[in-house]
């Protein structure tokens, strides 16, 4: 229900915002934090000089259909439309807490949601990422950016006249450094920032943790359902789809842009297992080390960051469903073991080996670090990847009809999505993981 009050306003640096109110949160959408030519660098947008109207949800980046998406949400974009001018962020507060609302007192920890989608789908507005329950109930800020994606974020092409790499990642720097600059006005804790990220969403989180520029943006790090496994030795196939990408006109309609995607990942299959995730970070290009000196700069950050990571027990099992030849072959008589061990044999070489490894480390260069591992849901899909987003997000026209829930009520969801929620919020407030877990949960605090 939207209330017919006074729209809130925030006065922060960026500008006057005039946001509005929505059923026990406020929220201030399509803020534009950066602003980019195609590829190329963003560039901080300065400061208002009037009011910014932000009461519209930030666009999409353009992207290519996700069939595989359509099946696992309802309608996953909802309203959102899709434009290159795509740099912006949305700021989630609840409605007892905004500023000069005479309730507000101290200031709420930040949560920075950092959409997955393999590099190539997804968006900070997404329905299915809608944190207004979240907020509501754990009163904590929520800022959720929308970034550059797929070829328009995240290939670069070397050499005369060349494509920056990493451009994706430097637009999550750059609206972290909105973030710090302006969340306090909207009644956060610039000081107390914790990112969060699921599948492509926590490779990013985690590479930022090493990046330059980054330094000091945020103080805690949620790493979910990585594909850390995927992240190295990724070279020569990103050399091989930019020379694939070479021949792409910088001034073709983007639809061009996207239409030429496919063409330029079918280079990755080759590649083997990387191949499956063609876009990612490239190491030894702006913001990044080289891929040799990731391990030092992870070290030399993790006092600095308390870090939670961890993965969904049968994280592949998503993508046996979602396959058709592998969906039948695990139908056949006599073959469950063999389909079990190839999912939980893929999910730790993809996944969970490395968010241990990462923990490890990250406590044996004096940080703060835990692991976990949730296993939620039914059948064949319990414990499959994205399984913790309607427990996150439980947005019901989003999510109540997902395979990934079939056979359990709403209302479980809701209560057992309730349980993360809270030791999610308890992290970012506190940097630990609270003593209490749901018992499809558990942690390694080492």
């Amino acid at each position: 229900m939207t209330s017919t009050r006074p729209a809130p306003r925030f006065d922060a640096p960026a500008g006057t915002v005039l946001g509005r109110w929505d059923d026990g949160v406020v929220r201030a959408t399509g803020i534009r934090y950066a602003r980019a030519e195609r590829f190329r660098p963003p560039v901080p947008e300065p400061p208002a000089d009037g009011v910014v109207d932000a009461t519209a949800w930030s666009p999409a980046c353009p992207q290519p259909p996700a069939p595989e998406l359509e099946l696992m949400v309802t309608d996953p974009m909802g309203e959102l439309v899709a434009d290159e001018d795509c740099l912006r962020l949305s700021v989630t507060v609840p409605e007892g807490c905004v500023p000069g609302s005479g309730s507000h007192t101290d200031r709420l920890p930040v949560m920075v949601w950092v959409h997955g989608g393999s590099y190539v789908s997804g968006a900070g507005d997404a329905p299915a990422y809608d944190p207004a329950v979240l907020v509501r109930e754990q009163r904590v800020v929520v800022v959720s950016v929308t970034y550059r994606l797929g070829l328009l974020g995240f290939l670069g092409v070397p050499g005369d006249g060349g494509r920056p790499a990493n451009l994706g990642l430097l637009d999550l720097v750059a609206a972290l450094r909105w973030v710090r600059a302006n969340v306090a006005a909207f009644g956060g804790d610039p000081d107390a920032v914790t990112l969060f990220g699921e599948s492509a969403g926590g490779d990013a989180i985690a590479h930022l943790m090493a990046a330059d520029g980054a330094r000091g943006l945020f103080r805690r790090a949620v790493v979910s359902s990585a594909p850390l496994g995927l992240s190295r030795g990724r070279a020569r196939m990103s050399a091989a789809m930019a020379a694939a990408a070479r021949t792409l006109d910088a001034a073709a309609p983007v639809a061009d842009v996207v239409g030429a995607q496919a063409r330029v990942a079918a280079r990755a299959r080759r590649y083997g297992l990387a191949g499956a995730m063609p876009f990612g970070t490239q190491y030894g290009f702006a913001p990044l080390p080289a891929e040799d000196a990731l391990a030092a700069a992870w070290a030399e950050r993790a006092p600095e960051v308390d870090l939670l990571v961890g993965t969904n027990s049968r994280e592949v099992a998503l993508f046996v469903a979602l396959l058709p030849p592998a969906a039948r072959l695990a139908r056949l008589p006599g073959t469950r073991r063999a389909v079990e061990a190839l999912v939980r044999g893929l999910s730790r070489r993809i996944y969970a080996r490395d968010a241990v490894g990462l923990a490890r480390r990250h406590r044996a260069a004096g940080g703060r670090a835990a692991s976990y591992v949730l296993s939620f849901g039914a059948g064949a899909l319990t414990g499959a990847h994205a399984v913790d987003l309607p427990l996150l997000f439980p947005h019901r026209r989003s999510w109540e009809h997902s395979p990934l829930l079939a056979g359990i009520p709403w209302d479980d969801v809701v209560a057992a999505g309730r349980e993360v929620r809270r030791v999610w919020a308890h992290f970012a407030r506190t940097g630990a993981v609270p003593a209490d877990l749901p018992p499809f949960l558990t942690v390694d605090r080492g």
